[in-house]
């Protein structure tokens, strides 16, 4: 099963999706490049779970370095194709080595068979400031419950 070209009212949901979630993708996106370098953000809105704090999406960065075999691996899948246009390997590829992650994020939303590739160049706060905000949140969180120690779920591939 291929993939195919989202809706407009699915590509309306990626962008509220964004607008909503814009903190959390540059904290991983900063946190990624601090521990790897320049990469992606990989998010599948495939299998939220849901606990008392909300819904949560799997949310992998992958460094530039393993990124043409994660992609060419992935692409191979017979349900997987990128949309939006036809990107391919060697754009997504470029994008990565060119982009600023100072100030942008790279990022592949899944969504049921649907993938789409996005180029984030003017979100409201940096990556370093989401990640700024987050561990600024959870050190008060921490300071307020007394023993609770920030965590984060990110895993390089």
């Amino acid at each position: 099963m291929r993939r195919k070209m989202l809706p407009n009212n699915i590509q309306d949901w990626q962008q509220t999706f964004i607008e909503t979630n814009f903190i959390v993708l540059g904290f991983n996106a900063w946190n990624g490049y601090l521990k790897s370098g320049r990469g992606v953000i990989v998010c599948s809105t495939n299998s939220p779970s849901i606990n008392r704090f909300g819904e949560s999406f799997k949310t992998h960065f992958v460094p530039r370095s393993r990124l043409a075999p994660f992609l060419n691996a992935w692409l191979a899948a017979p349900d997987t194709v990128i949309v939006k246009g036809h990107f391919m390997t060697d754009h997504i590829l470029e994008a990565v080595d060119n982009y600023d992650p100072n100030r942008a994020v790279i990022l592949l939303l899944e969504l049921g068979e649907n993938c789409s590739f996005f180029y984030l160049k003017e979100l409201p706060l940096s990556p370093p400031k989401c990640h700024q905000t987050i561990f600024k949140t959870w050190d008060e969180f921490k300071l307020s419950q007394g023993k609770l120690k920030p965590t984060c779920d990110t895993k390089n591939h």
